[in-house]
């Protein structure tokens, strides 16, 4: 896994304050591969709250994650409990870390 540990934590406290203490991040993508070099950050939330509103709590958590990460590209996928099922989430699961 190409994030550091301060990188791990950021996106945890990112994750908790924003969604609460039930959320989980998993870590998928080109990051998860340590032969890799570059590229983005993809990250999928998922929390069992039902949010009120997807687009603000997306850019919620954006704005957190960039001023603890600084300014790079992240792709964030977001699952509540309303969220239906998706090949894009079930591939996330399957071959990302869970943070």
């Amino acid at each position: 896994m190409r994030l550091t540990p301060e990188q791990i934590d950021a996106i945890k406290q990112s994750a908790h304050a924003v969604l609460g203490a039930d959320a989980r991040v998993t870590l998928f993508g080109s990051r998860v591969d340590d032969s890799k070099k570059g590229g983005d950050i993809d990250l999928l939330f998922e929390t069992a709250q039902l949010l009120e509103n997807r687009a603000t709590t997306l850019g919620t958590l954006y704005v957190a994650l960039i001023r603890k990460l600084g300014d790079r590209k992240i792709d964030i996928l977001l699952k509540d409990m309303a969220t239906p099922p998706a090949p894009v989430l079930a591939i996330a699961r399957q071959t990302g870390i869970l943070l």
